[in-house]
């Protein structure tokens, strides 16, 4: 047996003294008394996607729903999708998170004239509104016509008559709840399925939006500064449409050069300098398909968030923001010039590099913006402000934010690097956003989405040296396939409906924040190594990070897995006092099996007041899910050292 330092001692002695107290609680079972349905909004939701409920709210048309309540869970949780009720409220991960279901009532479209329009959308008559009804005494019609945008839908009836009415109508099978059960499978799969695809969608929007960009920069050259036109803009002002201004080698002190009409301007890469005087934006383009290329630009104004912010002090605080971000003053920019185009272009900028205003399917590729040296003191690379673009291949160093988005739905920001900044992505009010294979180095927060976002995605990025790796918010983000190494805090678990999978954690202070209120997110197969603290945890109740018996690799555990199916044989709480120190404190696995510590998690099992907050993964790994990218990361501090 492993000798015991004094400071082990101390930490073993305050431990078990932690194990008796809660041992000692009295195990009471709450008394669960009659069960009825209650309003879906005042549901903890989950399940389905946020185009399916995003759409039906624009639209009109029905998403069956369903509600759980569970036996040692104080909130009732509500699923859009009455086949992800029936393949989740049965589960060993539910039942240890919420205990078992007490009841499943589900939307009951028996009495309310049920039909499909032309896209299979179910609607009913005078748009009257569906009751509930309970799961088990239910019929549902499946493998119908009836869907929603991310595939087919079950639709549940209190009279088996009318569910045979609808099947005839719409054809399709009629089953039961225990049928349904059955065939429900991995809600897990369908949702990571519809993950990959929007994440594929994404990229070959950005990649036909990019390759639409290059005829911008193949146009004929019709002027050429200093000997068609002497200024830039003189050149640019007698250019005809879709034509190329070539501005050659040399510096050229301007005013604000204005594109108002489909042209290009290009120089002879960054030996052609356009420098402003400082007063305001160097170059606005204001026509569609206007692009700016090859070149250099400096002598930015410096208006910026302050002086902007101060101007507009009596306007809500939403307008005030997107005003200050995207009024301020910048190298270029983009002003309801739709598919134009901004590429190897250089910018040193006390304010912003780029703001793209109301310009869709406009592209930022292959850029450098330098910003100032404090991030306080500067402002952002892009601003993308109100329509989807993409800003690809570009480097961000120093001041305030890299990429900022403000309500830019379904933009793409990919392949850039990040500096020395404040915030490498910042999405404001944006959702389905593609934020991929990005790269960023000691900035405060690598990837930020803030103001109730749905539907993004955070896919490949690599974020090291910063205070956070990843904070979010909103609803319905899928963080996959990204690396947080070496920061104070690799990445937070909050929000709602979250699903983080493929992670690496490496490194950091805190590898992991679970800060959300309810446990609607999914956290499996991550590698959680090397943190200083694993799971830093105190909010809400205790929270499941494991689903259809996948969990997370959180090192080399001494625990056994007898079986030799890659998981450890007990459940493993990261964020407990006892589990957390495992591999660490020569004491932490004597007392973790210890008769009073498993007396405690049978408790913390079978009743809720013993759970209180923190993570519990109940399928760990005992190897990690990418071990190239471990082994890369060690050989990385090995050759720092």
């Amino acid at each position: 047996m492993a000798l015991l330092t004094p400071e082990t001692t101390r930490w073993v002695a305050a431990a078990t003294a932690l194990v008796f107290v809660f041992a000692s609680v009295s195990f009471v079972v709450p008394v669960s008394g009659s069960v009825s349905p209650v309003a879906f909004d005042d549901t903890v939701k989950t399940g389905g996607t946020s185009v399916d409920v995003r759409t039906a709210e624009v639209d009109g048309f029905e998403v069956p729903l369903a509600q759980a309540h569970f036996s040692r869970y104080r909130y009732i949780i509500g699923y859009y999708d009455v086949r992800t009720a029936a393949a989740d409220v049965s589960t060993p991960e539910s039942a240890r998170q919420f205990g078992d279901p007490l009841a499943v009532f589900v939307t009951d479209y028996a009495t309310v004239s049920p039909d499909l329009d032309a896209d299979g959308y179910l609607r009913t008559e005078h748009n009257r509104t569906p009751g509930w009804t309970r799961a088990s005494a239910a019929s549902f019609v499946v493998d119908s016509g009836a869907r929603v945008p991310s595939g087919p839908i079950a639709i549940p009836f209190s009279d088996a008559d009318a569910a045979r009415s609808f099947a005839d109508a719409h054809g399709g099978e009629v089953v039961d709840w225990a049928t349904l059960r059955d065939r429900a499978g991995d809600p897990l799969s369908s949702r990571l399925a519809a993950f990959e695809s929007s994440v594929a969608a994404h990229h070959e929007w950005a990649n036909r939006t990019t390759a639409a960009s290059d005829a911008l920069f193949d146009r004929p050259v019709s002027t050429v500064v200093g000997d068609d036109a002497p200024t830039v803009e003189a050149a640019v002002e007698s250019a005809p449409a879709n034509t190329t201004v070539y501005v050659p080698a040399g510096t050229y002190s301007v005013d604000a050069v204005e594109l108002n009409r489909s042209v290009t301007l290009r120089g002879a890469g960054s030996d052609t300098r356009l420098v402003g005087d400082g007063n305001g934006s160097v170059v606005h383009l204001r026509a569609d398909r206007s692009a700016v290329g090859d070149l250099s630009i400096s002598g930015v104004g410096e208006v910026g968030t302050r002086r902007v912010s101060a101007q507009n002090e009596s306007v809500d605080w939403d307008t005030r923001v997107e005003l200050a971000y995207g009024r301020g003053d910048a190298g270029i920019v983009l002003d309801g010039a739709n598919g134009s185009a901004v590429r190897g272009v250089e910018i040193d900028t006390p304010a912003s590099g780029i703001i793209a205003r109301e310009s869709t399917d406009s592209v930022v590729d292959g850029v450098t913006v330098r910003g100032a040296d404090e991030p306080a003191d500067g402002f952002m690379g892009v601003v993308l402000i109100g329509e989807r673009a993409v800003v690809r291949d570009s480097t961000f160093l120093g001041g305030h934010d890299g990429v900022y988005t403000h309500r830019a739905d379904g933009s793409v920001v990919r392949d850039n690097r990040m500096e020395d900044g404040r915030y490498g992505v910042h999405q404001m009010y944006t959702s389905d956003a593609l934020v991929a294979d990005n790269v960023v180095r000691g900035d405060r927060i690598g990837v930020v989405l803030m103001t109730r976002p749905v539907g993004n995605l955070v896919v490949g990025n690599d974020v090291r040296e910063s205070d956070f790796g990843f904070m979010p918010a909103g609803s319905d983000t899928y963080v996959a396939d990204n690396v947080f190494a070496g920061n104070d805090y690799g990445m937070d678990v909050s929000g709602d409906r979250q699903v983080y999978v493929g992670n690496v954690v490496a490194g950091n202070g805190v590898g992991v924040r679970g800060s959300s209120t309810f446990p609607t997110n999914v956290v499996v197969r991550n590698d959680v190594v090397g943190n200083d603290v694993r799971v830093e945890s105190s909010l809400g109740p205790m929270r499941t990070w494991t689903a259809g018996g996948a969990g997370n690799y959180w090192g080399d555990l001494p625990l056994e897995d007898a079986d030799g199916d890659g998981v450890y044989d007990r459940a493993y709480q990261p964020s407990g006092a006892v589990d957390a120190e495992l591999g660490r404190e020569p004491g932490a696995l004597a007392l973790s099996e210890s008769p009073a510590m498993r007396a405690l998690r049978r408790a913390r099992d079978a009743v809720s007041g013993l759970r209180g907050s923190g993570v519990v993964d109940a399928a760990p790994r005992t190897e990690p899910v990418r071990p190239e990218t471990l082994a890369s990361l060690n050989a990385t501090e090995e050759t720092d050292d």
